[in-house]
């Protein structure tokens, strides 16, 4: 039998006046640092599997500050039924308010279809961190088929809008050297924050599979590719650290 839930946070200055999980997405509130709250994603039971419908909100009202982070990683799994599950995340934060939406990894295991999308509305001041990480396939075996987006939108104009496909379902090229060369760890970091308008970053190399991209508007993209899930979180762990010291420093 499939699965339909939808998990619910809204985070106020004062706190968390709503603070809902259902069905395999439990929620709880956890210890944080500084000026932010903090709940945790809790897996209640496998999922998604094959035909299952999971969604997360969140809202971050005005000058509210929240984290979100998981417990374990996200397995997808093949269901009784050949239709593909799906996962949406609805993020929106308002004025002077701030989000990191930092989750463990997505696994993409053999036989699995999942399609996943997030989107996320910010207001003109508001400031994100988001991290997602995606791993083909438990160790020592192929991946599932995996289909992502991540489309941004800021003071309602488009801010970025990505598109992923991975596994036996998708284009073909995907692991050839133009994409993925390979590897089976992919992950992107998104930071949107009003002062990167007046110091926008500067576009690099973060080693031999890994950039960062300024994007046309205050923000700035890492996309990053490892053999394994340890070396992508390296590499995303060492911009992460970077971004939060600049965050909290800022007033």
């Amino acid at each position: 039998m499939s699965v339909d839930a939808t998990a619910r946070i809204v985070a106020e200055r004062g706190g968390l006046p709503v603070l809902r999980g259902e069905g395999p997405l439990a929620l709880r509130r956890t210890r944080a640092s500084g000026p932010y709250t903090r709940v945790t994603v809790v897996g209640a039971m496998s999922a998604p599997l094959g035909g299952d419908r999971l969604a997360i909100e969140a809202e971050v009202r005005d000058g509210a500050r929240l984290t979100v982070d998981s417990a374990a990683a996200t397995l997808a799994l093949p269901g009784r039924t050949p239709l593909p599950a799906r996962y949406e995340v609805g993020l929106t934060v308002g004025e002077d308010a701030e989000l990191r939406w930092l989750p463990e990894q997505l696994i993409s295991a053999a036989g699995s279809d999942l399609r996943m999308h997030t989107r996320v509305e910010l207001a003109a001041t508001a400031r994100l961190v988001l991290r997602e990480e995606q791993i083909l396939g438990r160790y020592g075996e192929e991946p599932g088929t995996l289909a992502t987006r991540l489309a941004v939108r800021r003071a309602g104009r488009p801010l970025l809008d990505q598109e992923l496909s991975y596994g036996p379902g998708a284009p073909d090229g995907w692991d050839g050297p133009a994409v993925l060369g390979g590897l089976r760890a992919a992950g992107q970091l998104l930071v949107v924050d009003p002062a990167l308008e007046e110091k926008p970053a500067e576009p690099r190399l973060l080693g031999e599979s890994a950039v960062l991209t300024p994007l046309a508007g205050p923000g700035l993209l890492v996309t990053a590719a490892a053999p394994d899930a340890r070396g992508l979180r390296r590499v995303l762990d060492e911009v992460l650290a970077k971004v939060l010291e600049a965050l909290d420093a800022t007033p």
